[in-house]
């Protein structure tokens, strides 16, 4: 068994952060549906910005918000403004394809990659 990516949210911009919550990361419920990422679901975020990794689980947030907001002691880490990718992985015998969407500034929906 190996653990392969299965889904990646790229270049989204976190549009709000919050300390003061137990912690995650929200994420529009429609990105979640296009690369099938679930709530509770444990992911990876890299900071285009400044570099920063971490591991958190997912909380949806509102169909078509556009909202990625960065909960609790990550918001020290990635802040307001900056370009991250949110990659959900699957542990598996067999390779597969990964679902990998890139979006725009607002966090919408662009294109498969």
């Amino acid at each position: 068994m190996r653990w392969f990516l299965r889904s990646k949210i790229h270049k989204a911009t976190v549009t709000e952060t919050d300390l003061n919550y137990t912690g995650s990361i929200g994420i529009d419920k429609a990105l979640m549906e296009k690369v099938g990422i679930l709530a509770g679901e444990r992911v990876l975020v890299a900071d285009n910005t400044n570099g920063a990794r971490l591991e958190t689980y997912v909380i949806e947030e509102e169909k078509d918000s556009g909202k990625i907001v960065i909960y609790g002691a990550a918001s020290r880490l990635i802040k307001k403004g900056d370009e991250i990718i949110i990659m959900g992985f699957e542990l598996t015998d067999k390779p597969i394809k990964a679902k990998n969407i890139l979006v725009d500034k607002n966090n919408k929906f662009l294109r498969f990659l």
